[in-house]
């Protein structure tokens, strides 16, 4: 651990090597792909294109191509993949569980449930994300409200996001059997988790939200949430008011996991994945939410890039490719808590 102060400014930065060098990497990584992915195409780029076209220094027909067509996907899967990695690592923290999730606590299933809403009802592309984010939000109260019993307990606040998941699983097939034909063909697309088509107007709304709740949960309650990670009554002991705490970064979280949703579907598996692979890249301590952002960001534009290249001809949502990794990752999760006697 080192310590870097700023003594006129009465500031103190307290990082460890090893994380800096994995978030170094995966902001390397994540820009590598974003690259690579600028630049493949019916209209292929080569890198040096690429990066002029970015600096303004291309073609018209490179600037159209890289700046309006291809970049906002790319922007919006980044910023899709660190909300989500965001809102699983400060879930798994709160919950003091591996397990804790969007996709196992059942929010995902509730923004699944707003967006099939709309559809049924015949709303366009724009009602279908607002949906989404209101079925997360809604969720996430009804959650929070069941499990509520002289405060917000990790175990029981899991179970209950379970059972809530399965009855939101039940809803959402009846829900896909009431629409049309061609709308229940456009919600399976998006229920799958899909990129196709996205804009500037998908990644805004989580620009900002990363804008304001990110640093909120990283410089303003991170020393607080590792306190937290040691026991209710230690934190409390330490200071820390711990339910206010805990509310208030649940409802982050679920904004977070919502406005994902709402942006590019329920992505499966990505806010599991993400903040379990950042405390093995850096082997520390505590929730490594920058790590986990940065590792999520890196991960889902792979897999992006991935599903648009794996089958010549032919693009798979990226849904697919996070669902086929993160199944198999949950499976080899589970195998290690039993070996190690937690489940």
């Amino acid at each position: 651990m080192t310590t870097i102060r700023i003594p006129r400014l009465g500031w103190s930065l307290r990082f460890r090597y090893r994380a800096l060098a994995a978030g170094i990497g995966c902001t390397l990584l994540a820009a590598l792909v974003g690259v690579l992915a600028l630049g493949s195409g019916d209209y292929p780029l080569s890198p040096g294109e690429v990066l002029r076209a970015l600096t303004g220094g291309g073609t018209p027909a490179q600037d159209f191509i890289v700046n309006e067509l291809r970049l906002p996907r790319v922007v919006t899967a980044l910023l899709v993949g660190a909300a989500l990695a965001l809102a699983g690592a400060l879930f798994q923290s709160l919950v003091r569980n591996p397990l804790g999730s969007p996709d196992v606590l059942g929010f995902t299933q509730g923004a699944a449930c707003g967006a099939l809403t709309v559809v049924v009802a015949g709303g366009g592309s724009l009602a279908l994300a607002g949906g989404a984010v209101a079925g997360g939000v809604l969720t996430g109260a009804a959650v929070c409200g069941l499990a509520w019993r002289d405060g917000l307990h990790g175990g029981r606040l899991v179970l209950v996001g379970i059972g809530t998941a399965a009855i939101l699983t039940g809803v959402n097939g009846y829900l896909l059997t009431q629409a049309k034909l061609m709308d229940a063909a456009r919600a399976v697309l998006w229920l799958t988790g899909s990129l196709d088509g996205r804009g500037w107007s998908d990644a805004m709304p989580l620009l900002i939200a990363l804008a304001v709740l990110g640093p909120l949960a990283v410089f303003g309650c991170g020393r607080a949430l590792h306190l937290l990670e040691l026991g209710d009554d230690t934190a409390a002991g330490l200071g820390v008011r711990v339910e206010p705490l805990r509310l208030a970064l649940l409802a982050s979280a679920v904004v977070l996991a919502s406005l994902a949703a709402g942006a590019a579907g329920p992505v499966s598996f990505v806010a599991l994945t993400a903040p379990q692979l950042a405390k093995r890249i850096t082997r520390a301590p505590g929730p490594n939410l920058v790590v986990a952002m940065l590792t999520g960001a890196a991960l889902l534009a792979t897999a992006d890039w991935a599903a648009q290249r794996l089958f010549t001809g032919h693009q798979l949502p990226v849904g697919v490719v996070t669902g086929v990794l993160g199944g198999g990752y949950l499976v080899r999760l589970l195998a290690s808590e039993r070996r190690a006697g937690r489940i």
